[in-house]
């Protein structure tokens, strides 16, 4: 058995009962775990799994493949006043697509798990905007250790891993 802190994101359907729970764990990066029966309202994980919700969990780990299989949740931080507006939970959906598109090769960083959290935070509290997506995007870039301090941080981080999560241009054009 493994346990950790972790923020949800991502949410896929596995069946017509599991999701697969896709979580930055502090300490260990991306875990992806099957949550078998989540789907169903009276299930064990009934009101735990969300977006954006940070969670004490417990997996037990496969063998054969990357789905671990998520045992127990206890959520901690749910970040609700976020959402109540568009902006601010497309914003946290670019956040968390963005910081696993980073941590996809194996990236572990604490400090990440640490950005995305007080992300969440500023989100649920002051609400998002465009000093908010250039600031994540310039901290994220700085931690994966590929901003210079002289050219944009989304340039960096295109540069680096590719091209950046597609939500980004919605982000874009909502906020301005």
């Amino acid at each position: 058995m493994q346990s950790g802190r972790g923020m949800i994101l991502r949410l896929t359907k596995l069946s017509d009962t599991s999701l697969i729970v896709t979580w930055c764990v502090e300490g260990l990066g991306v875990v992806k775990t099957v949550a078998r029966g989540a789907r169903n309202p009276k299930g064990k994980f009934a009101g735990k799994l969300d977006l954006f919700f940070i969670a004490e969990i417990e997996w037990a780990e496969s063998r054969k493949s990357e789905l671990h299989t998520l045992r127990e949740v206890h959520p901690v931080e749910y970040h609700d006043k976020m959402r109540g507006q568009y902006r601010d939970v497309l914003l946290g959906g670019y956040f968390t697509a963005l910081a696993e598109h980073v941590m996809e090769s194996g990236y572990s960083e604490d400090a990440v798990f640490d950005l995305l959290r007080r992300a969440m935070q500023y989100l649920n509290t002051e609400g998002g905007d465009m000093r908010a997506l250039e600031h994540f995007e310039k901290e994220l870039a700085k931690l994966a250790g590929v901003w210079n301090g002289r050219r944009r941080a989304n340039l960096a981080l295109e540069d680096a891993f590719g091209r950046l999560p597609l939500s980004r241009a919605h982000c874009l054009e909502l906020l301005k």
